[in-house]
C-alpha cells in the first residue's frame, strides 16, 4: 500500500481531515492524496502558493516573516502550514516550500533545500529540512513524497499522544 493510502485510511480511521498548502511542488503532494480513491471524506484540499504574495494573502504568511527568514525557511514553512490549518479548519496541515532549481533565489539556500511544515489543531507547528539531489521535477517528487511521509508520522505520533 503506497503512503498516500496508508496516509488516507489512518485519516479515516480516526476521523480527521487534512489540508495542504505547497510553494515549490505546486500541488504534487495534494495530488498523490487526491488519487486515492475515498480521499474526500479527510481531504480537505490545498493552498498552491508559489509567490510571497500568494502565501501572504492566501495562507496569512506575514511579509515580515518573509523579509526575515525568507521563503525557504522553517519560520515560514511553519507559518503556512498553520496558515492551512486557519483557513480550512482542517485537523491536520502540511506545506511544503524550498528551492527546486535549477537555479536559486539569491539567497544562500542552495538548490534542493525543502523545508516541510507541520501542524494540528491544538498544537504548535515544527518544521523539518531536507536536501534533495536531482533535477527540478525529481527534487519535487522526492519533496512531494517525503511530505507525506512526514505527515504519516506525524499524525500518528500526535494520534498515539491523544489516545494515551
Amino acid at each position: 500500500m503506497a503512503k498516500a493510502e496508508i496516509l488516507v485510511e489512518r485519516l479515516k480511521a480516526a476521523g480527521k481531515f487534512l489540508a495542504a498548502a505547497e510553494s515549490c511542488t505546486a500541488g504534487m503532494a495534494a495530488d498523490m492524496i487526491a488519487r486515492v480513491p475515498g480521499a474526500s471524506a479527510v481531504f480537505w484540499g490545498s493552498f498552491v502558493t508559489y509567490t510571497l504574495d500568494a502565501k501572504m494573502k492566501m495562507l496569512g504568511v506575514s511579509r515580515e516573516c518573509l523579509q526575515k527568514h525568507g521563503a525557504v525557511s522553517r519560520e515560514t514553512a511553519c507559518a503556512m502550514a498553520q496558515g492551512a490549518l486557519e483557513k480550512s479548519g482542517a485537523d491536520f496541515a502540511f506545506s511544503v516550500t524550498g528551492l527546486a532549481g535549477p537555479d536559486g533565489d539569491g539567497s544562500p539556500n542552495p538548490v534542493g533545500l525543502v523545508w516541510i511544515g507541520l501542524a494540528r489543531q491544538g498544537i504548535e507547528a515544527r518544521a523539518a529540512c531536507f536536501h534533495f539531489t536531482g533535477d527540478r521535477n525529481e527534487v519535487r517528487q522526492r519533496a512531494a513524497e517525503t511530505a507525506i511521509e512526514e505527515l504519516l508520522k506525524y499524525i500518528e505520533s500526535t494520534l498515539e499522544k491523544t489516545q494515551q
